[in-house]
């Protein structure tokens, strides 16, 4: 410390500045995230379930885009121009083989050549790509209830305020701008592994539960046959039609309950101190609410929040109150509910870290694809952490960003070989060669 502060007191040396550097990058993370790319086919995956015909003389096919888009979102492009600016890197070309993706004009003309079939296919590779990495899992020994028995799933939708007027845009609820034309995407999680299961981009005018019922019908053709689905979502998926399809797929639920007289009705029920929480009252009942054809078994929980004082002191609720196919006490019922919340987690993971809804065209279905790009690589990270170790599996997407793959990292060459050198000392060096190690001997 003392020679720290010795050299720190002499006169700081002359230094000169020149840009003449070659073989640098500052994204050599890249390089495993490439090569685990190619271990699941992403290019030819791509090409085969999107179909999008360039012509003869066209120098990237719609999958090099979708690639280099995909790329940008892990390195943290935001916007298209930074998207050519990480793929014009040329250590990263010579290292991974990788196409350069053109300018940022050339990229939004690729885009657009989207249409609704081109979406759904970027939808359905994500499936494809998800049963890969999933028996690859498993087959390393980690265990997974998702794969085998019981999937929980996260429901949940999320505003995207815009600028301009890109097609889809529209005026909706906006709690952080009121008025401001948004997109309103729908995003169903996997909560044991985080990832996103499956996802809509809508107009900002759609309500939260607006086509759920659809959106889960391919939620469940997304999911082995043999896996018991359960989705957990709050009061706004608090609809008929979704719990009947649930019902009739042998699926399960966890709804948080929205009701006009719900306070009425919970205060006529019989209520009894719950289990290990003071101050707590629990109850359990079957209601058929006016419309529904059947019963439905509904769990409550109270707490006293306030008491008007009078003649007669009235003590003041606080509800909460849940329909639901699982069993378990009341109590059990609340606390499962609560690992929900972490789904709002993973969405501002995927919106503020991934930049997810950032990259944007004047077109509706470039804007989906884009759309699905950022769930390919919110997933892509998701699936690589899954494999690592149980370390990177904890950290949220920026922290993968920073400690792995914003690496500095000089390419040299001889004797017909390339070395990618990497500093002597940098944090996390034990994770990140033991990342950079899955990518090369991960079997997909």
């Amino acid at each position: 410390m003392n020679k720290i502060i010795k050299n720190m007191s002499k006169k700081q040396p002359n230094v000169k500045v020149v840009a003449t550097g070659k073989g640098l990058t500052i994204n050599a993370g890249l390089l495993p995230t490439f090569r685990f790319l190619d271990r699941l086919d992403f290019k030819d995956r791509i090409e085969s379930y999107t179909k999008v015909k360039r012509g003869v003389n066209a120098l990237y096919t719609f999958s090099d885009s979708v690639v280099s888009v995909v790329a940008g979102f892990i390195a943290g492009a935001n916007t298209l121009e930074k998207v050519e600016v990480i793929g014009s890197d040329e250590t990263l070309h010579k290292v991974t083989h990788s196409v350069p993706c053109g300018d940022s004009t050339t990229l939004g003309r690729i885009f657009r050549l989207a249409k609704a079939e081109t979406v759904h296919g970027l939808e359905s590779v994500v499936s494809h790509f998800r049963g890969r990495v999933w028996k690859s899992a498993m087959r390393s020994g980690i265990k997974l209830k998702s794969a085998c028995s019981v999937m929980w799933v996260d429901v949940d939708s999320t505003v995207v305020g815009v600028c301009g007027n890109p097609e889809g845009a529209d005026k909706g609820y906006n709690p952080s701008k009121h008025g401001q034309k948004s997109y309103h995407p729908l995003l169903a999680f996997v909560s044991e592994t985080k990832e996103v299961l499956h996802s809509w981009l809508r107009c900002g005018s759609a309500y939260s539960a607006n086509g759920v019922t659809a959106f889960m019908r391919e939620c469940m053709a997304r999911v082995n046959k043999r896996v018991r689905v359960v989705l957990r979502g709050d009061s706004a998926f608090f609809v008929e039609e979704l719990m009947n399809y649930l019902d009739s797929a042998n699926a399960g639920y966890l709804i948080k309950v929205k009701l006009r007289n719900l306070e009425g009705l919970l205060s006529s029920k019989t209520w009894l101190p719950a289990e290990d929480m003071k101050g707590w009252e629990s109850t359990e009942f079957q209601h058929k609410c006016g419309s529904w054809k059947k019963e439905r078994r509904f769990v409550a929980l109270r707490k006293v929040k306030r008491v008007d004082r009078g003649l007669i002191d009235v003590p003041v609720y606080e509800y909460f109150c849940y329909v639901t196919t699982e069993g378990g006490s009341p109590l059990k019922i609340h606390r499962t509910y609560g690992k929900r919340a972490t789904c709002e987690t993973w969405i501002e993971e995927f919106k503020g870290q991934l930049k997810g809804c950032s990259i944007r065209t004047s077109d509706f279905w470039a804007n989906s694809a884009l759309f699905q790009c950022a769930i390919l690589a919110y997933n892509v990270m998701k699936w690589m952490a899954l494999l690592t170790s149980s370390t990177i599996k904890t950290w949220e997407v920026k922290s993968m960003r920073f400690w792995l793959v914003r690496m500095a990292g000089k390419l040299l060459t001889g004797s017909g070989r390339l070395v990618l050198t990497l500093p002597e000392r940098f944090l996390y060096r034990k994770e990140w060669f033991e990342w950079e190690k899955m990518s090369r001997n991960v079997t997909l």
